[in-house]
C-alpha cells in the first residue's frame, strides 16, 4: 500500500461515504492506493430510502465481502409482488448466472455504515464529521487538487490534497456544482417520500410495488404519476413510501407527504398503516436519474452514484448503480495511477465516462422514454390493466425494470433487452 505522504494528503480523495463513495474507497484501498474517505455526518445516520435491494445490489455486497447472512441482520426477499389494475402478481427474481436469485432488505442508517467500515478495513482513511466545502483548484489549469473542509465538532478548517477527487456527495453534490457541473434539465428527476409503521406485514418475503397510486381525497379519484412500495423490514416494521416522476403536472402541484398519508389511509386497517403506528416522520429525497449530471470525468474530478445521476429511471433504484459506478471508477483510477506520464493518466481517466455510457447509456435512454410514457395517466392505466394480466409479459417487464439479464448465454428475453439497450442512443 502507498504510504500516506501526510495525514492530509492521499492518492485519491473520496467525498461522501454513502454506497457510491464507500465502494469506490474500498476498491481503491484494496488495490493499494492511499485513500481519504470524507463523510460530513457521523455513523450511524439516517437516509431516505426504500431499504429494498434487488439482486443487482446484492451481487455488489457479495463482491465487497459483506456478511449478508440473516444472522447479521439482513432480510432476504424472493422477488417482486406487483399490484395494479385490479391484479396482484407475484414474480420471483429471475434465475441468472450473473446475479443471485434473491434480494435483501436493510435499514439505510446502518447499511451505509457497514460499507464505510468495510472500506476502512481495506485500508481507506475515513474522517466522519468532515464537511467538505470548496474544491482546491490549480490556478493555471483549473484542475482540482484537493478540498477545503471543516473537521469534527469544533469545525476545524482543514485542507486535503490529492491528484484525483471522487464526488460521491449525492444529489446536491456541492463539489460538482463548484466545478461548474450543473444538472441537465432534459433528464427525469424523481422524488421519494417514505415512513415506517409497526405492522404484522413486517416479515413479507417479497418486495411489493403498487403501480397505481390513487388520490381519493377529492370528489373524484385521481390516478397519480409514480408508484408506491411496501417493504417488510423483518424488525416489526414496514417501510412504506412512494416515488414520483417530474414528467407530470401533478409533480409541482401536490404535497407528497399528504398523498402518502392518503394512500396509506386507503389500505386495509389490519395492516396497521395508520398515524398511531408510524415510527418515523415522513421524509423525502430527490432521485437524480439517467446521467442527469455530466461529464462524469473532468479536470481531476470523477462523479459516482447520485452525484452523476445514476438512478435507474425504470424503477428508481440507486444503490446498485452507486456501487457499480464506484467499482468502475476505482478500476479506472487504479489503471490511471499506474501510467507513467500525465498525458497517459488523462487518457486512462477519460475512459470512465465512456465505460459508463457503454454500460448504462442505452438502457437509461429506454428508461427516459418509459418515464415519458408512464407520466401519461391514460397510458399508465392501459399498461396496468392489460400488461398485468400477462405473466410472460410481466416476467419480461420485471427483467427490464430491474435491469436483470445475463449478458451472454441468456434466454430470448435477455437477448431482446440487451439488444434494445445496445441500439438505443447512449447519451
Amino acid at each position: 500500500m502507498t504510504e500516506p505522504l501526510s495525514e492530509h494528503t492521499a492518492d485519491v480523495i473520496v467525498v461522501g461515504a454513502g454506497p457510491a463513495g464507500s465502494t469506490t474507497a474500498y476498491y481503491l484501498a484494496k488495490a493499494g492506493l492511499d485513500v481519504l474517505l470524507l463523510e460530513k455526518t457521523a455513523f450511524p445516520r439516517e437516509k431516505v430510502c426504500g431499504d429494498g435491494l434487488t439482486p443487482r445490489a446484492t451481487k455488489q455486497l457479495v463482491s465487497m465481502g459483506i456478511d449478508i447472512s440473516e444472522e447479521a441482520g439482513w432480510l432476504r426477499n424472493k422477488g417482486l409482488r406487483i399490484i395494479g389494475g385490479g391484479v396482484r402478481l407475484q414474480l420471483d427474481w429471475p434465475d441468472l448466472a450473473s446475479y443471485p436469485d434473491y434480494g435483501l432488505v436493510r435499514k439505510r442508517d446502518d447499511f451505509d455504515e457497514q460499507l464505510a467500515r468495510q472500506a476502512q478495513k481495506a485500508g481507506a482513511r475515513l474522517h466522519e464529521r468532515c464537511n467538505v466545502g470548496e474544491p482546491v483548484l490549480d490556478p493555471r489549469t483549473g484542475r482540482i487538487t484537493g478540498v477545503n473542509a471543516k473537521l469534527g465538532e469544533e469545525k476545524t478548517p482543514v485542507t486535503f490534497h490529492a491528484p484525483l477527487v471522487v464526488a460521491a456527495d449525492g444529489n446536491s453534490t456541492r463539489l460538482s456544482l463548484a466545478m461548474g457541473l450543473h444538472r441537465r434539465e432534459d433528464r427525469p428527476m424523481g422524488v421519494a417520500v417514505r415512513t415506517y409503521f409497526t405492522s404484522p406485514r413486517h416479515d413479507d418475503d417479497y418486495l411489493e410495488s403498487w403501480l397505481e397510486l390513487w388520490d381519493r381525497r377529492g370528489p373524484q379519484d385521481r390516478l397519480l404519476p409514480g408508484y408506491g412500495w411496501i417493504f417488510g423490514m423483518g424488525d416489526g416494521t414496514s417501510n412504506v413510501g412512494l416515488g414520483i416522476l417530474n414528467s407530470s403536472k401533478a409533480f409541482k402541484e401536490l404535497d407528497w407527504r399528504e398523498v402518502l398519508k392518503a394512500w396509506c389511509a386507503s389500505m386495509p386497517e389490519e395492516w396497521g398503516y395508520t398515524p398511531d403506528n408510524m415510527t418515523m416522520p415522513i421524509r423525502g429525497a430527490a432521485l437524480p436519474m439517467a446521467f442527469n449530471r455530466q461529464p462524469h470525468y473532468t479536470k481531476g474530478l470523477l462523479l459516482v452514484g447520485d452525484a452523476g445521476g445514476m438512478v435507474n429511471p425504470f424503477n428508481g433504484e440507486g444503490i446498485a448503480y452507486a456501487m457499480e459506478s464506484g467499482q468502475i471508477a476505482a478500476d479506472v483510477i487504479v489503471q490511471a495511477h499506474a501510467r507513467a506520464t500525465p498525458a497517459q493518466r488523462e487518457l486512462a481517466l477519460h475512459a470512465y465516462p465512456k465505460i459508463l455510457k457503454e454500460t448504462y447509456g442505452g438502457y437509461y435512454t429506454m428508461g427516459r422514454a418509459f418515464v415519458k410514457l408512464i407520466g401519461n395517466p391514460k397510458i399508465m392505466k392501459l399498461a396496468t390493466q392489460r400488461g398485468l394480466t400477462h405473466p410472460v409479459l410481466m416476467k419480461f417487464t420485471l427483467k427490464m425494470l430491474a435491469n436483470l439479464t445475463d449478458p451472454t448465454g441468456g434466454d430470448a428475453m435477455d437477448r431482446i433487452i440487451n439488444g434494445l439497450a445496445k441500439v438505443a442512443p447512449n447519451s
